[in-house]
């Protein structure tokens, strides 16, 4: 029944199988279908719905509307009610409508809004979706997916990153300082020419963190009224250069700049702006390769990129309508209060990552031994990279783990491995019983937690002296930041 279907759109099928036995329904209805949704194409469903709130709020809904009954067990195979099959029969429809050989999660959305008067249609029309108005847009953007995997080049998808939404997952660093920077770059992203912003900045300056702020504040609701709905998207140039053999670079280039951008309203953020110069020189596009463009892909998409002043400078030496095309934003080194309150900001990420903690007196030598010692880059960069070294220098000092306990990690490991393959393979029973299996040897580890307690004890804090060790030991064996 679904030879047809994307990788994604099955996982869909399954993810709502399992949320109908969770629920204890002896039927998958609609509802279940759009969990399952929600829980597997993450990108497609924020797209449309705009916020993180908005997706939490449909689950909480449908609990608050659903008779809780006994968990039904994951072996049963629970057939689809009959609005469940009419949705995957539109859905099939509406991928033939578009001309798509496969059926994706795309189209069992367009499947679920077509079945208006079911629960979960409804939910998702209270939050603005039309389906016309999803056609459209999905009709508009090209489908380059299947003939660029039989030509062995690799699809958008895995050439991007939506920023965006790593911003609504909360999987961003916080941004500290750059106000008058992301000020600057919002108002370049507004002109009606020339509204390609570039970032000029020593390496270390933060010019990604900018990129990144920017993703924050869209992501937040917080940016000008003309950027609600935007998503920035980190796409991997280079990656495409080694993927796409098969067919001429240029073509391939823009059609894939193209679905990315036009599939989601685009800012592109494409990195060194010399990269791009070489790859339009190699390719001799610099004529037509739209992202270089002062109206790039006829005004529909814009782009960040980030250069060094020293590059930039050489950049429009060689490529005067770089300067027409882009508006260079100045970014700053941080001063080193500026530069604290960055680490302040990040040092929770850090002690989780590296299991430590440290000290504010260590935060201040840091940047103080960052600045003092360390030549190649600017603040705040550097202090990042002396702060994440201390760091790692006492986790391996915190000493080694008793032999029990090793194996006991190395059990779980195992069984989370063999759980997600049972996942991917749709084995049930397998599932239920490796979370059992989990359960019981968390149980043990917690257990030998406590029974090694004093072996373990450490204080696991940097300090100032672990910094400056760090700091001599690279003296000793000279690091190229």
């Amino acid at each position: 029944m679904f030879e047809r279907y994307t990788e994604k759109a099955r996982r869909v099928i399954f993810f709502a199988r399992y949320e109908a036995s969770q629920f204890g329904s002896p039927l998958i209805e609609t509802e279940h279908l759009l969990l399952g949704l929600l829980r597997e194409d993450k990108a497609l469903t924020n797209r449309f719905l705009r916020s993180h709130a908005s997706v939490e709020s449909i689950r909480k809904q449908i609990e608050a509307r659903t008779t809780i009954r006994e968990k039904v067990s994951t072996s049963v195979d629970l057939p689809l009610s009959n609005e469940g099959k009419r949705v995957l029969a539109y859905a099939a429809e509406e991928a033939e409508r578009l001309g798509h050989k496969h059926i994706g999660t795309e189209h069992l959305l367009l499947g679920l809004l077509r079945e208006d008067k079911c629960f979960a249609g409804e939910l998702l029309k209270e939050r603005g979706l039309k389906l016309e108005k999803i056609r459209e847009e999905l009709a508009r953007v090209p489908n380059p997916v299947e003939s660029q995997r039989q030509a062995g080049a690799a699809t958008p998808s895995e050439l991007s990153r939506d920023l965006t939404q790593a911003a609504i997952n909360g999987e961003l660093d916080s941004v500290i300082g750059r106000e008058r920077e992301l000020d600057a770059v919002i108002e370049v992203l507004g002109n009606r020419r020339c509204a390609n912003p570039v970032l000029v900045g020593e390496r270390g300056a933060g010019k990604t963190a900018i990129v990144d702020a920017l993703a924050q504040r869209i992501a937040a609701g917080e940016a000008s009224q003309y950027l609600d709905g935007t998503r920035v998207i980190v796409f991997d140039v280079q990656a495409a250069r080694a993927t796409s053999r098969a067919q001429k670079l240029g073509e391939y280039l823009n059609v894939t700049l193209k679905t990315i951008a036009e599939a989601s309203g685009a800012i592109l953020y494409v990195g060194e702006i010399r990269s791009l110069l070489a790859l339009a020189a190699e390719l001799d596009l610099s004529g037509e390769f739209g992202i270089l463009r002062t109206s790039p892909l006829g005004g529909k998409v814009r782009c960040i990129a980030t250069a060094t002043p020293a590059d930039y400078e050489e950049c429009v030496r060689r490529a005067p309508w770089i300067d027409s095309s882009f508006r260079a934003v100045h970014v700053r080194p941080l001063n080193e209060d500026d530069t604290l309150g960055v680490l302040e900001a990040r040092r929770a990420a850090y002690e989780q990552f590296h299991e430590v903690n440290y000290s504010s007196e260590a935060l201040a030598c840091v940047v103080h031994s960052a600045e003092r010692y360390l030549a190649g880059r600017v603040l705040p960069g550097k202090a990042l990279q002396l702060l994440d070294a201390a760091g790692a220098r006492v986790k391996l000092l915190c000493g080694v783990v008793p032999e029990e306990m090793a194996e006991v990690q190395k059990r779980l490991r195992l069984i989370r491995h063999r759980m997600d393959s049972a996942i991917v393979n749709h084995e049930f029973e397998k599932v239920r019983f490796y979370s059992g299996e989990e359960r019981k040897e968390r149980e043990n580890l917690q257990a030998l937690h406590e029974k090694y307690a004093d072996t373990l004890q450490h204080s696991g804090v940097v300090s100032c002296e672990d910094v400056e060790a760090t700091i001599a030991r690279w003296a000793e064996y000279p690091f190229q930041p």
